[in-house]
């Protein structure tokens, strides 16, 4: 019951509101959300060209005629050395893991994208990413965006980030951290399906619905539901220019895919191993619950997330597990990072003076402490704790440096083992 109560509230609440206020569909901002993740296309200019079939705005940006055309991409290159005390080794000898510093390709991609020219805003997105952990290439946000602003937002249908946490959605290379915190990972990171995204600028209220099934990505790593839905509502109680305050409940609702599931988590370092691991286990049904509060003043940022992952098994002691983050951020050069209503999603770091213009870039000093903990029923995953303080340097818009440092302890096979890490990363993205 302590499930339920709080997911019936929620939908009760929603169906409330949205049968009771008026309709908001002549909003007179124009901004066209870049898919689900925080972008937005740039609007290009309509005045005649030599070339009627094409024409070219900048060496990204294209007018065809038909359709715009953004291409975006990124790359990333991580390192990462580690340094344990004894109890930490035992631990990854118990585990069978092997801890190894390294240099390696974290990931690279490509995502073209564009504003079809009709009169209801309808724009489209393909993503492909290479992964450096598996060797291979994968189809991410691809579909179609669809404004309705008679339901207040748009339709985005296609594969598309079906997480149900401000971290998880965000675009990954737009994050304040290295890597996501390390309690979203029984999230499934992309589906196939449909979500609508909404707003009310009168009440302030937003919400992210999702229903997706798993028929063309059931082979895909992400893929570990059969189906589900997510929801992401919430309310901004300040929303302006400089400062906002951003509060949210998430839920989803799923059938783990062929009845089990395993639920595991790297200590934020991509290139480790599995910290924390439940082992496979059956399990015919999941539900999630969490919240997320971020509050943004100019160049301060303060952000919290917590959550709690209940799976129905019988033979496991039906568990449940959590964790979450807090984060204390401040841009030094003083840029504000952006809001987008249009998908409830903070965006890139602006930066107001890069070095080719003769400026510092724009520097970010981060504190995350994070914890997740897969102790649940008769499952002993392990616990885990990091503090982890980094440094942001954006040199231009499309250049990050990123410098960190972490010290996690890790609980399991009865002993607290810790660990220190040592991670830094140059991200490329247009």
């Amino acid at each position: 019951m302590l499930y339920k109560a709080p997911s019936l509230a929620v939908l009760l609440e929603m169906a409330f509101l949205l049968s009771t206020i008026p309709s908001y569909s002549q909003r007179k901002d124009k901004v066209i959300p870049d898919g689900t993740e925080g972008e937005v296309l740039e609007p290009v200019d309509s005045t005649p060209s030599k070339n009627p079939k094409r024409k070219r705005v900048n060496w990204l940006n294209y007018d065809l005629r038909f359709t715009t055309l953004k291409i975006g991409g990124g790359f990333l290159v991580d390192y990462a050395a580690y340094s344990q005390n004894q109890k930490g080794k035992d631990q990854m000898d118990s585990a069978n893991l092997e801890l190894n510093p390294g240099l390696k390709v974290r990931d690279s991609r490509i995502a073209l994208s564009g504003k079809f020219k009709t009169k209801r805003a309808l724009s489209w997105k393909a993503g492909f990413m290479y992964d450096g952990n598996s060797d291979s290439w994968f189809v991410r946000e691809t579909g179609i965006m669809i404004g309705v602003p008679e339901l207040w937002g748009s339709f985005f249908v296609g594969r598309t980030k079906a997480g149900i946490s401000m971290s998880k959605v965000m675009n990954g290379y737009s994050g304040e951290f290295m890597e996501r915190h390390m309690a979203l990972d029984a999230i499934p990171l992309l589906a196939d399906g449909v979500k609508w995204l909404g707003f009310l600028p009168k009440k302030r209220i937003f919400w992210n619905l999702g229903i997706f099934a798993d028929w063309l990505s059931k082979s895909q790593s992400f893929s570990t539901h059969d189906w589900e839905f997510d929801g992401r509502i919430g309310w901004l109680p300040i929303h302006t220019d400089k400062a906002n305050l951003h509060l949210a409940a998430n839920m989803h609702i799923g059938r783990p895919e062929d009845n089990s599931i395993t639920v595991r988590s790297r200590p934020e370092a991509n290139g480790a191993p599995y910290f924390v691991d439940t082992g496979k286990f059956p399990t015919d049904h999941a539900t999630f619950l969490g919240w997320e509060a971020y509050y943004t003043s100019g160049p301060l940022t303060l952000g919290t997330e917590y959550r709690w992952d209940k799976f129905r098994s019988s033979q496991k002691g039906d568990p449940v597990f959590h964790g979450g983050e807090f984060v204390v951020g401040y841009t030094v050069t003083g840029e504000t990072r952006p809001y987008y209503t249009e998908t409830a999603i903070y965006g890139f770091v602006p930066v107001n003076k890069s070095i080719f213009k003769g400026g510092p870039g724009a520097i970010d000093v981060m504190l995350r402490f994070s914890t997740t903990e897969l102790n649940g029923g008769v499952i002993r995953g392990g616990k885990l704790w990091r503090i982890s303080p980094q440094v942001n340097w954006y040199a231009t818009k499309n250049i990050r440096l990123e410098f960190m440092y972490g010290y996690g302890v890790l609980d399991r096979f009865n002993m607290k083992g810790a660990t220190q890490f040592f991670q830094s990363r140059i991200q490329l993205a247009w």
